[in-house]
Formats: structure tokens, C-alpha cells, sequence
């Protein structure tokens, strides 16, 4: 399938699974810049914030072109390519505009390939993602089971409760206390990731 960047299905539709693996990115999705709409709005950000024309440009097609790339990656357990067929996608400039998500995967070994080259690569990534997931290894790594659900929250619940008797707390202070205090009446439980 082909689908134009900005278009409904390059922003709208999730390929989860198998029903997406790879998405090609044929050069970098600019806008129409002769639009009077985007004239103007570009006159306002370069008069009211200072944002150069070619610096918004090339952030908000960068965007763009990440939104396209997400379409192949929707859960922690899919996989998928995203291919920059663009030359201009190796230089650092752009390529620090791009999202941490995408930015982080992109080594300078994997900049400027040939096609063969690019081919031998996305055969043997697809050839080792297409083994069977083992979720037992996953788990408590980045699958959690109902039982490290559990034992989290009871971490909570005892975090919340300390910090409620009174006792001297870090994270909380002597507002927050009492808050919790309320809410450990009602019953209310609360996660905090910052554990």
C-alpha cells in the first residue's frame, strides 16, 4: 500500500501487528508553502516569537514524518522498519528535530546504506523478530504479570501509609500528608512510578 504524507492514512490508521512491518519514508513531508494560511501563520511566530521560517518548517515536516513512521509501532510488543529513503534524513540537523523514540535507533552505522546493504539488515531484523515471543522472559522486564501489578501497588499502599502516620518522607510534605491521609479513609489507592 502507498499513502501520502498529511493524508488520512499516514495519521489516522494504525498498522498494528501484522498488518504493518515497515513504512518507507520517500523524502521529508514540507508544506505547501505558497498557502496564505501558512504565510501568515509563519509571519506571526517569525514577529511574535522569533521562530525562523525554515526553523518551523523543518520541525513541523519532521513531525509529520514521524507521525507516519508511528503507524508501525502501536504496543510494546510490535515491531516494525521505518526506512528514511532521503539523504538529507543523515544530517544532524534534522535529525535532532526527530522525536527520542526515533533519534535514539538511528546510529551512524545505520546512516547512508546502500539498498543492498539496507536489505541484508531488514532481513535479518525481520528473520529474529519473527521468532515467537517468549513472554515469560518479558515479564517484570517490560510485561508486567497481575502478581508485579500487585506487589507494586502494595508498595504504594505501604509508601502512602508511612507517609501518612507521620513519618518523616521525602516526597511528601505536611499538606500532602494529610491528603493522603483522607484518601487512605476512603480507600483510595494511588500509583507512583516514581519508585
Amino acid at each position: 500500500m502507498l499513502a501520502v504524507a498529511r493524508g488520512k492514512v499516514s495519521e489516522g490508521i494504525d498498522f498494528d501487528h501484522h498488518y504493518g512491518r515497515a513504512v518507507i519514508m520517500f523524502g521529508i513531508p514540507y508544506q505547501y508553502t505558497e498557502s496564505r494560511i501558512l504565510k501568515a501563520r509563519l509571519e506571526f511566530l517569525r514577529d511574535e516569537h522569533r521562530v525562523r521560517e525554515n526553523d518551523f518548517l523543518t520541525f513541523d515536516a519532521l513531525r509529520h514524518a514521524a507521525q507516519c513512521l508511528g503507524r508501525v509501532l502501536r504496543g510494546k510488543t510490535d515491531y516494525g522498519l521505518m526506512v528514511f529513503a532521503d539523504r538529507r534524513y543523515a544530517r544532524q540537523d534534522k535529525r535532532s528535530k526527530l522525536p527520542r523514540w526515533i533519534n535514539q535507533y538511528i546510529t551512524d552505522t545505520s546512516v547512508n546504506l546502500s539498498t543492498d546493504m539496507g536489505i541484508a539488515i531488514a532481513k535479518k531484523f525481520l528473520r529474529s523478530m519473527a521468532q515467537p515471543l517468549e513472554t515469560q522472559a518479558q515479564l517484570g522486564v517490560s510485561l508486567w504479570s497481575l502478581e508485579d501489578v500487585l506487589a507494586k501497588q502494595r508498595a504504594q499502599k505501604e509508601k502512602l501509609e508511612r507517609a501518612a502516620a507521620g513519618s518523616q518522607h521525602v516526597q511528601y510534605g505536611a499538606a500532602e500528608a494529610a491528603k493522603l491521609a483522607q484518601d487512605r479513609a476512603s480507600g483510595r489507592v494511588y500509583m507512583d512510578v516514581s519508585l
